[in-house]
């Protein structure tokens, strides 16, 4: 049996436990999670015995080599998904059907609704993102292969920096770099911020120099075979200052924490308190205000969170990020990011990128 087929007998598990007979998968990442396609713009419709794949003539040569083992129906360029998909409901004679709440709009929804007036049409969330919060062995080695991409990337940016280097194009050259290693390209747009644009977590690279402040903080991440990485450095290219070594120990050591915490049987709520707690003993708790990391794989943020409102355990499998940051208005911020697997005895980093304060000092 494939991985593929694994993973629908165990969603059909699942939707034997809620009482629910078949489910309409529309999420492009979750039909690529359950079939192998590698396209887009089709469906997969999940039935207690054999699923079928909707899509269109585009298509017809993946389907057959990236799922062999599901049977597929080519929709006529002129009939909608969701006209395709209610004659193949109909044709199954299921009582119920789950829908996912989050990819099929609320026109598409009520179209599905008023079309099949004897199936019950049930609005679900997240039932497959859950199951994708366990990786397999390929999906594991999957990302070991982003993280070895995305770090290979910034060796070379960071030993050919230079002060006139602009943020947007140091981001430029990651991707190129990136690429250069295998990666299909970046997990997201990378993060390339100076000085103050650093107090922004989410900061968008523009044409500030390297060499216009005494530091800056990178976030990137490569996307290889579909699987993703996703860390963040902070490097000193100026003057090291005591504010920023303050700063900087502070978030190392909240992070250094908060991994030692993961664990199989860990509440995620108190793997973000252990590196909440020490910036906020340190005096910066304020501004500490995103949760301390999210899961990562086909997609950026995925299941699971952890945060202070998710009192849930880690199970081996998962693969998290861990970035405690703190950001001050108007002077920059700092931020330490790796990509942490929970393991059957504990944990394994699988980010290497060096961290240690020294070891973020380079000279322009």
């Amino acid at each position: 049996m494939s991985r593929f087929a694994q993973r629908r007998r165990k969603l059909r598990a699942e939707l034997k436990r809620q009482g629910i007979t078949a489910m309409l998968v529309t999420d492009e990442l979750n039909v690529t999670y359950l079939s192998g396609f590698s396209g887009d713009s089709s469906y997969l419709l999940v039935l207690p015995k054999n699923t079928i794949i909707i899509s269109d003539f585009r298509y017809i040569s993946e389907i057959q080599s990236d799922c062999p083992d599901i049977d597929s129906v080519i929709r006529p360029s002129v009939e909608s998904m969701v006209e395709a998909s209610r004659k193949l409901i109909n044709k199954a004679k299921v009582p119920s059907v789950a829908l996912e709440g989050n990819s099929l709009s609320l026109g598409q929804a009520e179209a599905l609704a008023e079309a099949l007036p004897s199936v019950n049409l049930v609005t679900t969330s997240s039932i497959v993102e859950k199951l994708r919060e366990i990786k397999d062995k390929g999906e594991i080695q999957s990302i070991r292969n982003a993280v070895k991409a995305a770090q290979k990337a910034f060796e070379v940016i960071k030993a050919s920096l230079t002060a006139e280097q602009t943020e947007k194009e140091i981001a430029f050259n990651l991707e190129h770099q990136i690429r250069q290693f295998g990666g299909r390209g970046t997990s997201f747009d990378p993060i390339v911020a100076v000085g103050p644009q650093a107090a922004l977590p989410h900061a968008q690279p523009g044409e500030q120099r390297i060499g216009d402040d005494n530091f800056c903080l990178f976030d990137w991440g490569a996307d290889y075979d579909r699987y993703l990485s996703d860390i963040t450095r902070t490097i000193v290219t100026g003057k090291l200052t005591a504010k920023f070594e303050k700063v900087y120990n502070t978030v190392l050591q909240a992070q250094l924490k908060a991994i030692k915490a993961i664990k199989p049987g860990a509440i995620m709520s108190k793997v973000d308190a252990a590196a909440r707690n020490h910036i906020a003993n340190a005096g910066y708790g304020k501004y500490f205000g995103h949760s301390l990391g999210h899961g990562i794989g086909t997609f950026i943020h995925e299941f699971p969170r952890l945060a202070s409102n998710q009192h849930v355990l880690l199970e081996p499998g998962m693969v998290v990020t861990v970035e405690p940051g703190i950001y001050l208005p108007g002077w920059g911020g700092v931020r330490i990011e790796d990509d942490v697997l929970v393991t059957k005895d504990g944990h394994e980093v699988l980010t290497s990128v060096p961290k240690k304060l020294e070891d973020a000092i380079v000279e322009l």
